[in-house]
């Protein structure tokens, strides 16, 4: 048989093997009472098991292996952590395993206890040909129950890993986390082609600078462009002579450095979504509300949490320009429903659940799951493939959990890790 230790380990964590009659390598009685806690760091296997070998009973941890020689191999011998082994659970006994003290470890051969159908599926849905994803012949038939507690489990893990960020951000920013979130919504801003010189941008320009400014709309411009880079050069036009005007003195008065201007891109992108249109939308945000994340955490309805991003009314000079002294036709440049759910999707919900976590409040977390579920659902390759496998994608919810289950479960085949693979292999 070809499969993993990953695999061994499946079928022991769900006893999946039979168990009639079983005996160690010796030939001694055994009975399995509880597999152990399985352990993904280091150390033993499985953790806290429950075994009973003839008449005596033993608690502590099993070890697992494809075979027994691999003990060794893996360098277990002179590794005390691994002493209180009280079984060895392998595939394949081609070695007796003796302690230091001239005991034998029990050991459980499986070799002749997996059955050929849990092993075919298992061989199908890990090295069978696949376009998609290993299980895209069966996701779509596995239950709503399993796939809804699944897809709420990892969407947690990725909402965990990308607080770190926020976290290690915050511990940046002296515990500020007014700050955080605005160096964060700046990059969000950004979108994805512009959101480093945007976060860049951010940080050379700190929030206490601006608010210093807000009630004086052009200096709050000034500021952001100026940082930006987009000041630097001799214009006709009476609003970007004005902003370079203010700029220059704001620039000496807090000692700024501005970016590199070539940092922003222009390059295929459509001009409503030219980062002087972002930087003009930015500006109009930061006059409009002070102290944002403290409304973030204060607003509860879904549509004030929109109102808060949407009704931006940015300078009237916009409204017939993409770019400084170039006219163009009047168009409307407010932030559109899309940009404004990606900004709550990958700021205003990823804030909600780093800031719960990290003051242990169940509330904020329960708030950015709930968000999520009313942010419809993104629409990217990723998602036209899950959906041509029969799956529905309505929310945000959804589509977050799918990404983390494509790119940290399904690329890397870790089925046997999965809540969709176990289903699917687990015989009816």
């Amino acid at each position: 048989m070809l499969f993993t230790e990953d695999f061994l380990h499946y079928v022991w964590k769900f006893r999946l093997f039979d168990r009639i009659n079983l005996q160690t390598t010796e030939g001694e009685e055994l009975e399995v009472y509880a597999t152990g806690l399985h352990n993904t760091h280091a150390g033993p296997d499985f953790q806290n098991a429950r075994i009973r070998i003839n008449e005596t009973t033993w608690a502590g941890n099993a070890e697992l292996h494809l075979s027994s020689s691999d003990w060794k191999r893996h360098g277990h011998t002179a590794d005390n952590a691994y002493d209180n082994v009280i079984l060895h659970v392998v595939y394949r006994d081609d070695e007796p395993l003796i302690r230091t003290d001239g005991r034998r470890v029990p050991t459980l051969e499986l070799k002749d206890r997996i059955s050929s159908d849990l092993y075919n599926r298992y061989h199908n849905l890990i090295f069978g040909a696949k376009t998609i994803i290993p299980c895209e012949a069966s996701i779509a038939s596995v239950d709503g129950l399993t796939m809804e507690n699944w897809l709420t489990r990892i969407l947690v893990e990725r909402l965990e890993k990308k607080s770190e960020t926020v976290i290690t951000a915050l511990n940046l920013n002296r515990g500020d986390w007014e700050e955080t979130f605005y160096q964060f919504l700046a990059a969000n801003f950004g979108f994805k082609n512009n959101a480093l010189p945007f976060e860049l941008m951010a940080k050379s320009l700190p929030q206490n600078i601006l608010a210093k400014h807000k009630n004086n709309p052009m200096q709050i411009e000034a500021l952001i462009f100026g940082q930006a880079g987009f000041l630097n050069d001799d214009f006709t036009d009476e609003y970007p002579r004005s902003l370079k005007k203010e700029y220059e003195f704001l620039k000496k008065k807090f000692n700024l450095t501005p970016i590199e201007n070539h940092l922003w891109k222009f390059l295929r992108m459509r001009p409503q979504n030219f980062p002087t249109i972002r930087l003009a939308q930015f500006a109009a945000l930061v006059v409009q509300s002070n102290h944002l994340f403290s409304k973030v955490l204060e607003t509860k309805e879904m549509k004030a949490l929109r109102d808060l991003f949407s009704n931006i009314q940015i300078n009237n000079y916009w409204e017939t320009h993409y770019r400084f002294d170039k006219e163009s036709k009047p168009v409307g440049k407010h932030l559109g429903a899309a940009s404004v759910d990606t900004i709550l999707l990958n700021t205003v919900a990823l804030f909600l659940f780093s800031y719960g976590r990290h003051l242990q409040q169940q509330y904020y977390i329960s708030r950015s799951l709930k968000l999520l579920e009313n942010i419809p659902g993104e629409q990217n390759s990723i998602m036209t493939d899950f959906a041509n496998l029969g799956l529905k994608i309505n929310t945000a919810f959804e589509s977050q959990a799918l990404l983390e289950l494509k790119n940290n479960y399904c690329d890397y085949k870790k089925c046997l890790q999965c809540g969709v693979g176990i289903k699917i292999l687990k015989p009816a």
